[in-house]
């Protein structure tokens, strides 16, 4: 049985280190990099108190003001997978308050639950992807050794073009290998990727089908994803005789025996306490429950909605298929555009979870002009490595990024500000005829300069009531 690794710590990083790694993804909000980065390392200092003082230690939960297509999303996620900590991001609009039709607010911790489960998971596959393929390979030796439908080694040896090809180079056309030297003949053929081709039959699990039993049931899909779980480990696993190709029975193989080398209750307690310690929770669009004051007719309290999530923040014990959880020490980062609303509308106890509150500014035509450039993933160099696969080499010009950044904020100011969002859709518009021509005509050198990106965008920006639509 694998030894699952019982490490559940984080990639500890000082402040600086942690701002310097998302100054390569996010432009600008210098402010708030901060902020995150600061509320990170104290997570790395409470793991280094005594245990008693550790849970006093309550992390510092964070509300990021700031119109959309700023960053607020793009921090907290860039943030999680820097330090490898489990990871969502909820809607605050989709929960309800308790006894109306909609989501519960435990939900977004048992997705979280979920998220470091497979995390968990992932990293114990990859620990023992060594020894599962290799106990893989054996089996398909094994297999292969035996022939299709049992026929025995003449039968498999009379599969081949040639006796000469199955004995290897070298071997007498007339003389049947025994069985050592078939293996390795046998596994000389595999490792050199000749028997892909070839049929093995063997026996694999087949799941129970279940999931036509609950398709009434009006529950929670974590819950619905528990009973299905339960009901597929009551019913007999059924095991049925298959046949495929070595390429496609390698990768069946290979889960089988990964199967066998985890031990999924460890994973769990694993993944528990990773959640607890170091999960982040992003909940988006919380100004849109901001208010003390129900809708007319019968709208759902906003100001149930928040008094339900209160709990989830101030420290409570969630139950989930995977085990109870218990989120004091889970950090939770708001963020909202607040026009309609500011946080001094949210209740009072749930302001108080929140104390350290930044506000992200809007992005000017400088700062949209480094996202299309600087970023290690910025649109500028996803749209020149799109175009190369198809033979055309892009080059923006330095007034093309000018004139770009400047199309961006112009739609931005007239329209609805949507922030660094509006770049993708007038990068598309730009380069829609190259990537529609692409593949047949257009090859070589594509330069876009200002007058190409003016052509392109003319009507749009002429038209405000079409760009609203359009971009």
């Amino acid at each position: 049985m694998l030894r699952v690794s019982e490490m559940t710590t984080q990639v500890e990083l000082t402040p600086r280190q942690i701002v310097s790694e998302l100054d390569k993804f996010i432009v600008g909000q210098a402010e708030a990099k901060r902020v995150v980065a600061i509320a990170l390392r104290n997570r790395t200092r409470r793991r280094r108190l005594d245990e008693a003082l550790q849970e006093e230690v309550m992390p510092k939960n964070i509300i990021m003001i700031g119109p959309t297509g700023v960053g607020k999303t793009e921090i907290a996620r860039r943030l999680a997978r820097l330090v490898r900590a489990p990871f969502v991001k909820v809607e605050a609009t989709k929960y309800t308050e308790v006894g109306y039709v909609g989501r519960d607010v435990e939900s977004m911790v048992r997705d979280l639950v979920e998220t470091a489960v497979n995390m968990v998971r992932e990293e114990q596959i990859e620990a023992a992807r060594p020894r599962a393929e290799k106990r893989a390979r054996e089996r398909l030796i094994d297999l292969l050794h035996k022939g299709p439908q049992g026929g025995g080694r003449r039968r498999f040896l009379g599969g081949f073009g040639t006796r000469t090809e199955a004995q290897v180079e070298g071997g007498e056309a007339d003389e049947e290998p025994d069985g050592e030297e078939l293996r390795r003949n046998l596994e000389k053929l595999l490792d050199e990727g000749r028997l892909e081709d070839r049929e093995v039959e063997f026996e694999v699990t087949a799941r129970p089908v279940v999931d036509g039993m609950f398709g009434m049931i009006g529950v929670d899909e974590q819950m619905l994803g528990g009973l299905r779980e339960m009901m597929e480990k009551m019913m007999p696993q059924k095991r049925k005789l298959t046949r495929m190709k070595v390429r496609e029975a390698r990768k069946v193989l290979f889960d089988e025996e990964v199967e066998r080398l985890l031990d999924s209750e460890k994973i769990k307690l694993i993944a528990l306490e990773r959640a607890e310690q170091n999960g982040i929770i992003f909940v988006d669009e919380i100004d849109k429950i901001a208010g003390r004051h129900a809708g007319q007719g019968p709208d759902v309290s906003r100001e149930g909605v928040q008094r339900d999530i209160l709990p989830i923040v101030e420290g409570s014990t969630v139950n989930t298929k995977h085990g109870a959880i218990r989120t004091d020490h889970i950090l939770f980062i708001a963020a909202g555009a607040f026009h309609a609303t500011k946080p001094s509308d949210l209740i009072p106890e749930l302001q108080g979870r929140f104390p350290l509150r930044v506000e992200l500014e809007a992005l000017q035509v400088e700062d949209l002009k480094r996202i299309l450039v600087e970023p290690e993933n910025s649109l500028i160099k996803q749209y020149v490595a799109l175009l190369r696969t198809d033979g055309v080499e892009l080059e923006f010009t330095d007034d093309a990024i000018d004139e770009l950044a400047r199309s961006a904020a112009t739609i931005n100011a007239q329209s609805e500000n949507i922030g660094a969002r509006r770049l993708h859709g007038i990068l598309e518009r730009v380069l829609e005829d190259v990537s529609y021509d692409a593949p047949d005509e257009a090859r070589g050198r594509v330069v876009v300069d200002a007058e190409y990106v003016k052509e392109r965008l003319s009507k749009l920006m002429e038209n405000k009531d079409l760009s609203q639509f359009i971009l």
